[in-house]
């Protein structure tokens, strides 16, 4: 990318949760094309943040990165969290800035292993008891095997599967978020998990993660329509939120991803109002938050991308602005953040 100078802060006072994004050290040859990289630690995200905006704190999310090598197979994921909490441990050190990184972890879990769920996840609270606050199985899946490779296991479908719903069961009444990943052409399958279970907070990643690559391509205006009656009765199920990011991957198929010339907030806003506007005109600002999903996302400075999504919601109320990018992912995933002094 070239070297631009940094956009001025919109809103720089306006307190921002990082509600997703990734610490990955080492990750697979399958993940690395995905990510761009093959390294993204705390250092690497502090310095990502820099750029005026006031980022109090962040959720780490799951990125298939650090199993253990060892040990059965459905508590290697628990070596991620260990590998988290550790990283949020020294940012709680004031060392790395004011920004509480990894306030909130979200692992992975395989719910196809039935009763085994609960000791999964009593696994995950151990390796970090003061930040798990909930699991994530991404179920990507497409008939374009050129999409998504073999990265995703699930098969079509995964959420309506009897041996995730028969795991699900026993993840239920246990208090944590689930982080759903989807394409948006599976959304009825969040739709039905929501309404098997409405008493389990879900939390929809990148606005149900619109896709215009493959067999896609080409397609993002006509596919936009489901997308959105899709929207409609996912935001009629109580217990869902949405996460307002995840538009500047691969899989959104546009032209300012990983562009030379770095977009600019205008551009970005532009091109994603109209799934964000969308979203939080259905779900309210009280069930809608701010990812950057960095490093997946990758069109533009974390700057630019905050003052992208403070453009989208100029016309929010300063409450529904503080809902959007704090309030909501601190009360859903049930963040403890103490100020930090600053650096």
């Amino acid at each position: 990318m070239a070297i631009i100078e940094p956009e001025a802060a919109l809103f720089p006072d306006l307190p921002v949760i990082d509600s997703q994004h990734h610490l990955v050290d080492r990750v697979s040859d399958a993940i690395a094309p995905v990510l761009g990289l093959r390294r993204f630690l705390i250092d690497d995200y502090v310095e990502y943040l820099g750029t005026g905006h006031n980022v109090v704190a962040s959720i780490a999310v799951e990125g298939r990165a650090m199993y253990r090598a060892a040990g059965p197979r459905e508590l290697r994921p628990v070596g991620e969290t260990e590998f988290l909490n550790g990283q949020a441990a020294m940012a709680a050190s004031g060392l790395y800035g004011p920004c509480q990184v990894g306030a909130g972890i979200v692992g992975h879990v395989d719910f196809r292993v039935g009763k085994r769920v609960r000791e999964v996840l009593d696994q995950h609270v151990a390796a970090a008891p003061q930040r798990f606050r909930g699991a994530r199985q991404s179920a990507l899946w497409d008939a374009d095997p050129s999409i998504l490779g073999d990265i995703f296991d699930g098969g079509e479908g995964l959420y309506r599967q009897l041996a995730f719903i028969e795991g699900f069961r026993h993840f239920a009444p246990l208090g944590f978020t689930f982080d759903a990943f989807v394409l948006a052409p599976q959304l009825a399958d969040v739709i039905d998990l929501a309404h098997r279970f409405p008493d389990t907070q879900i939390v929809l990643d990148h606005v149900g993660q619109p896709i215009g690559v493959g067999a896609h391509a080409g397609r993002m205006g006509e596919e936009y329509l489901q997308w959105r009656r899709d929207m409609v009765a996912l935001a009629a199920c109580e217990n869902v939120a949405v996460k307002l990011g995840g538009l500047g991957s691969f899989l959104g198929g546009a032209e300012t991803f990983r562009a030379d010339l770095p977009a600019t907030s205008e551009r970005l806003a532009s091109d994603w109002r109209p799934y964000v506007e969308v979203a939080i005109e259905l779900f309210g600002a009280h069930r809608c938050m701010f990812e950057s999903n960095r490093p997946t996302d990758d069109t533009a400075p974390f700057g630019t991308i905050c003052n992208a999504f403070k453009r989208i919601t100029a016309g929010c109320s300063d409450d529904e602005r503080r809902d959007i990018f704090a309030g909501t992912a601190k009360r859903i995933y049930q963040l403890e953040i103490q100020e930090l002094p600053p650096r």
